[in-house]
């Protein structure tokens, strides 16, 4: 699941890098495959599991991750960045652990409203969106980048995680929906942003679809088949036929993210 948030995080800006160059194929690719991975994939292995709980059980485990990152992880991050010189890693590190702070306090106001019926329910933090265009790295330590890198994995997964829990609250919290799109919306568009910035984790379109033609082919020839077969040798058949059907899907975004390089390499006279 982790990887599926992954993914649909990238494919996301990559599409807007996409956009950046006028290449309207390779950005349509990149949005279906963003919107694959997360509404289809993330969301069908979340099932199997039973991911998704009651509103009380998914605020109740919001807070906690929101207050781990906001107590430790973020704030070790910072430090480590300021002692390694990359004061503009260790202000974002800052700014974000205010942020999950602030998401850890609207998620706590809100299960006091559902569960004891006092106060009520924030609207929550309105997104201001960064923008992510392919460039360089912009850290001179190895291990901020890798804290990067760490911060961003957990910044997808929490827009994934948020945005089950929102179409999960949708129909009867419709006010517990908009609080879990907006956190949502930040985890993605502000933080992983600001962070994939930093990292320059960005390329140009040629190269994101390199990066993502290798993915895919890894996780459509080993991972999920490796998947499938561990689940049918626990007889686990519906989770086997599930990894099966993903591994195909995967191969499928490969084929398609080959044919946009070579139309790509041909349009540019084959440089």
């Amino acid at each position: 699941m982790h990887g599926e948030a992954m993914a649909h995080a990238s494919y996301h800006f990559y599409a807007g890098q996409a956009g950046h160059e006028h290449l309207g194929e390779p950005r349509r690719l990149f949005t279906d495959a963003a919107r694959t991975e997360l509404h289809d994939h993330f969301t069908k292995e979340a099932r199997l599991i039973h991911f998704v709980h009651g509103d009380a059980a998914n605020l109740r485990e919001s807070i906690k991750g929101e207050r781990e990152e906001a107590t430790r992880m973020y704030p070790r991050f910072a430090r480590e960045a300021r002692a390694d010189g990359d004061h503009d890693a260790a202000r974002l590190f800052t700014e974000i652990a205010g942020d999950e702070r602030r998401h850890a306090r609207d998620f706590a106001k809100a299960l006091n409203a559902i569960t004891h019926h006092g106060g009520h329910i924030p609207a929550g933090q309105k997104a201001d969106p960064v923008r992510v265009v392919a460039g360089r790295p912009k850290v001179r330590s190895k291990r901020t980048l890798r804290n990067l890198e760490t911060a961003m994995r957990g910044e997808a997964f929490a827009n994934a995680k948020y945005t089950l829990y929102a179409e999960h609250a949708k129909a009867r919290n419709p006010k517990l929906a908009r609080l879990f799109q907006r956190a949502a919306a930040v985890e993605l568009t502000e933080h992983f942003a600001g962070e994939a910035v930093l990292a320059g984790f960005v390329h140009n379109t040629a190269d994101n679809l390199r990066r993502s033609i290798a993915g895919e082919t890894y996780e459509a020839t080993k991972m999920y088949p490796g998947f499938a077969r561990t689940a049918r040798a626990e007889g686990d058949r519906k989770a086997a036929r599930l990894f099966t059907e993903i591994a195909g899907d995967e191969a499928a975004h490969a084929r398609a993210f080959k044919r946009a390089l070579r139309h790509l390499h041909d349009r540019r006279g084959g440089s």
